[in-house]
């Protein structure tokens, strides 16, 4: 991937809107905006941008997990099943 093909100023964003949308959504690469040569924006297309989120959410409860590892916050598997039996509704 070239990414300097994907680094466009703002006003060909607001001459050719509909085809960043085409490309963006075509190739799944995002776009770089820029104005007066620096980079003032990203645009990506939706499903790109919500598997991002997805993966970004993911990397954080991992995150976590290992902070929780680390600090000595854990359970035995045991332990965990039984409470989760204790808890669960009827």
């Amino acid at each position: 991937m070239n990414i300097r093909q994907d680094i466009r100023p703002v006003t060909y964003l607001k001459t050719q809107a509909a085809a960043v949308l085409d490309q963006i959504n075509d190739t799944h690469r995002p776009i770089i905006i820029t104005q007066d040569g620096e980079p003032r924006a990203v645009i990506q297309d939706p499903e790109t941008y919500e598997s991002m989120k997805r993966s970004i959410s993911l990397l954080k409860i991992l995150a976590q997990g290992e902070a929780d590892a680390r600090n000595g916050r854990l359970i035995e598997q045991k332990n965990l099943f039984a409470s989760l039996k204790r808890n669960a509704k009827p």
